[in-house]
């Protein structure tokens, strides 16, 4: 018999006591797992209709559960449902407000399943929708490069290596390669998607039931690929809550890496890209500054999404099988990875379809660096030099030109020819940025035959907004 303040709990029928207040505000979870709502009612009405179907509860009884759920869901969305932290989750917020409505009938909608598996279900299907968000943002995201790449298709950028300036690609190359990132993140959250899509429901505490459930019924009607095969497994099984985690940080890790070029670029010193100012923001003292904040916010919040991996992994490590409370805690972590890539995303395609590209100033400076080098000496390969002699005879000349202060076209046929016999006029042909992107033709390079064939294949996989990934 229930004796003290807050509700009557649905597990405390074995109990003595009251719960200390204490251990109700330590353990509570419903101020965090609320947002499971949907998720939990999705999946109750699923379970209600199939346990009318086996002949467990009635037709009438099913009905009224479905019905009252709906409407409970209807007044959790409108902010209007009374959350209590003493019924500790949304779970049993969500039935006890059920059983107060419809009594006997609300009372038997936890047949033949625990809070193990009806969290475990609620937490895929809420990753399940985070997933399809998460794949959309991305692709937002790529579509926003390639029309960037489309614009400045034919401009000629520097690359580097270590920080320092090593061939010429078109500024469309570059831009693609963003894509392929993100492809290969989306790629991660669709195989991850299979993992999640598996149904724990029926599992119940880790046993399973020994009444006449259907949990193939329920996993069509929620529109779960298949039914997780062992119980004790399914009830406790977070291994789709890290990869997820994970993907997702890689996923950050990919942006950070993209802010970090961008912060670069557009600074002075680099000068290359025009950042959209309404995404930047100034200083409290410096006049002048127009610092572009959205991306240094980008690049710190990957910090957040490898953090919440590592407390994933680590909440994991020691646990027995089957479930354990440790893993109420996986829920803030997972729902804080989620928002944040979803909350950089939603800044980043604006952000890149706002940004140009400096071209003046990138034209008057494309010739530093002896971009070309490669180029020559690739060229002199083709003359039958050993590549080995190529890369030491280009060298030579790099330094003469450094030493000089010019570029390697400056240098006359007469020094290029003392420095191999086979410089011809057709090698010369290799100098110059341009020149050297125009020569490439390997599968992939920068060559501008190949970055259009990439730009139309990018054409093709984005215009299908039902594709899950390339």
């Amino acid at each position: 018999m229930h004796d003290g303040p807050g509700p009557a709990k649905a597990w405390g029928g074995v109990f003595s006591v009251p719960t200390d207040e204490r251990m109700e505000a330590f353990s509570e979870s419903v101020s965090y797992d609320c947002r499971l709502a949907e998720d939990d009612i999705a999946g109750s009405t699923a379970h209600a209709t199939m346990l009318a179907a086996c002949g467990i509860i009635s037709a009438d009884e099913a009905e009224q559960i479905v019905r009252t759920l709906a409407e409970i869901g209807r007044e959790i969305a409108e902010g209007r449902f009374p959350f209590s932290t003493a019924r500790e989750d949304i779970h049993l917020n969500i039935e006890a407000v059920l059983t107060e409505r419809i009594g006997d009938a609300g009372r038997k909608l936890h047949t033949a399943r625990s809070r193990n598996d009806q969290v475990a279900t609620d937490l895929r299907l809420f990753c399940r929708r985070a997933i399809d968000r998460l794949d959309a943002g991305l692709r937002e995201l790529q579509r926003s490069f390639l029309e960037l790449a489309e614009r400045e298709k034919a401009l000629v950028i520097p690359a580097y290596t270590h920080l320092r300036r090593a061939q010429p690609v078109l500024a469309a190359h570059q831009l693609l390669g963003w894509c392929e990132k993100f492809d290969r993140d989306r790629e991660r959250l669709a195989d991850c998607r299979k993992r999640v899509n598996r149904l724990p429901l029926g599992s119940a505490a880790l046993a399973g039931s020994s009444l006449p459930i259907d949990r193939e019924q329920v996993a069509t009607a929620l529109g779960f690929d298949s039914v997780m095969p062992n119980s004790l497994d399914a009830a406790s099984d977070r291994d789709f809550v890290c990869e997820l985690a994970f993907t997702i940080a890689l996923a950050g890790i990919h942006l950070s890496q993209w802010a970090e070029e961008w912060i670069l670029y557009s600074s002075e010193e680099f000068g290359f890209l025009l950042l959209p100012e309404n995404f930047c923001t100034g200083s409290s003292i410096m006049p002048q500054k127009i610092n572009p904040d959205a991306l240094e916010l980008s690049r710190g919040k990957s910090a957040r999404l490898v953090g919440n991996l590592q407390a994933l992994l680590v909440l994991l490590k020691g646990l027995p099988t089957a479930y354990n409370r440790d893993l109420q805690e996986d829920k803030e972590p997972i729902f804080d990875s989620i928002d944040t890539l979803e909350a950089v995303l939603g800044i980043a395609v604006p952000l890149v379809a706002g940004t140009r590209f400096n071209r003046e100033r990138i034209a008057a400076g494309i010739n530093r660096g002896h971009l070309d080098a490669t180029s020559l000496m690739e060229a002199l390969i083709a003359e039958g030099v050993p590549q080995r002699t190529a890369h030491e005879t280009v060298g030579k000349l790099v330094r003469a030109a450094m030493d000089r202060g010019v570029a390697l076209s400056d240098l006359s046929d007469d020094e290029c020819k003392a420095a191999s016999p086979a410089f011809t006029p057709a090698v010369r042909d290799a100098l110059g940025p341009a020149q050297a992107v125009a020569r490439m033709q390997s599968y992939g390079s920068t060559a501008p035959s190949q970055v259009a064939h990439q730009l139309a294949r990018w054409q093709e996989t984005l215009a299908d907004k039902g594709a899950t990934s390339s």
